[in-house]
């Protein structure tokens, strides 16, 4: 057979739209690695009764004819076609098959054994990366391969460990050495070329600290300011001066700088993580309402409310567990008010929880006081922990109810 008349036979076999079926079948088996000159049949699933017709018109001879067989075998919705019948039929090598699937389909051919070798190839080469560049927290380095990793961020893997491999290798000479300690930014500037590449509510940033708590053969905290402590603990400062506790009629009995600071007064002071840490307050054991929202200590100025307050400014950070703890060692009794919806409710739970906080302001007598639609802010799905009566009263307000109401401000300056 001509080159013309084969390339023709190609294109009449590939655009006859009863045989498409039989061409996926054929392009699927070959993306799966299977040599053209090995695949001598195919099994082909909802075959039209048309491309049936025509297979069996070119391959059932007289002889199979009389005999009562057919060279195309259907069972129920599933039909076998012999290929390698099919290309010596129309004089046809094996090889075209790859031409006739990929005119057929539209699409070329990809091999996707090879495919996974390579990516195979190519993750084993980036997990002997990891474990080198980590070699100082071989347990780090075995989490990091455990999670597995898809092609596309296997770059992203490779230098996220070397960049973790510097800076840890940097820590782990500060520990054997001593020395100045070093700003968490001013570390991921020097080793990874970007201050904010070791940010801890980033995964690099996570990692960072997990390989820090290695080095030091301690557990990773939960608590967000006892994880900056445990980076301290390896000259590592992260956040201490980039948010703040705002307080106001806050009084202090100690003799440090932020006591003296107190002391002063004359209106609401924030208290960095620095603060906190470095010159930690005595706090007079009094009672203390810490609140979610500034403008609460605002209003509260402008009523001439005299009662110590504190504002944590939302979801809790590390400078507001570092206060918020330092109040329970100086003996403070703490109250808790936040916002009437989920956040506020969480963090309530959360206070609760961990400081032995008393919840005040936040009950269904407050939301109804605060009267139907109190906002236009739609209520939305409240946590689990939520009590009956709360949840039932939110839900008839219909709408989430801000401390900026005057039903809660008035229970917390009353």
């Amino acid at each position: 057979m001509t080159e013309s008349a084969a390339a023709e036979t190609i294109r009449a076999l590939a655009t006859d739209t009863d045989l498409l079926a039989v061409w996926q079948a054929v392009h699927e088996r070959l993306c799966a690695g299977i040599e053209p000159a090995r695949l001598a049949t195919v099994t082909v699933a909802d075959l039209p009764a048309g491309g049936i017709a025509v297979l069996r018109s070119w391959l059932d001879t007289s002889t199979r004819r009389r005999r009562g067989g057919s060279a195309v075998s259907v069972a129920g919705v599933r039909t076998r076609v012999p290929l390698r019948e099919l290309l010596i039929h129309h004089g046809l090598a094996p090889e075209r098959l790859t031409e006739i699937a990929e005119l057929a389909v539209g699409k070329p051919l990809e091999n996707r054994a090879r495919a996974r070798e390579v990516g195979t190839a190519a993750r084993e080469k980036l997990w002997a990366e990891v474990a080198s560049e980590l070699t100082a927290v071989p347990l780090l380095a075995r989490r990091i391969s455990a999670n597995g990793v898809s092609e596309s961020d296997i770059g992203a893997i490779a230098l996220q460990a070397h960049q973790l491999g510097s800076a840890l290798t940097t820590i782990k000479r500060w520990c054997e050495e001593g020395g100045p300690p070093v700003t968490l930014a001013k570390l991921a500037h020097d080793c990874a070329r970007d201050p904010h590449a070791f940010d801890l509510d980033t995964l690099t940033g996570r990692r960072l600290a997990e390989g820090i708590a290695e080095l030091l053969g301690e557990p990773l905290p939960a608590r967000p300011d006892l994880v900056r402590a445990l980076l301290a603990r390896a000259g590592v400062l992260a956040d201490r001066l980039s948010s703040a506790v705002v307080v106001l009629n806050v009084e202090a009995s100690g003799s440090g700088a932020v006591d003296q600071r107190l002391r002063l007064g004359g209106g609401p002071m924030p208290l960095t993580l620095y603060d906190l840490t470095v010159h930690p307050p005595t706090l007079r054991a009094s009672s203390l309402l810490v609140v979610e929202n500034p403008s609460v200590l605002e209003a509260a100025m402008a009523a001439g409310f005299s009662g110590s307050l504190a504002c944590t400014s939302g979801h809790l950070r590390a400078v507001d567990h570092a206060f918020l703890q330092r109040a329970v060692d100086c003996g403070v009794q703490l109250s808790y008010a936040g916002d009437l919806d989920r956040d506020g409710l969480i963090i309530a739970h959360q206070v609760r929880d961990l400081y032995g906080v008393r919840i005040v302001g936040m009950n269904s007598e407050v939301v109804r006081r605060s009267g139907i639609r109190p906002s236009a802010v739609p209520l939305g799905v409240l946590p689990e922990t939520t009590s009956a009566d709360l949840a039932t009263a939110l839900s008839e307000a219909g709408a989430v109810v801000f401390q900026e109401n005057d039903a809660v401000l008035n229970v917390l300056f009353s």
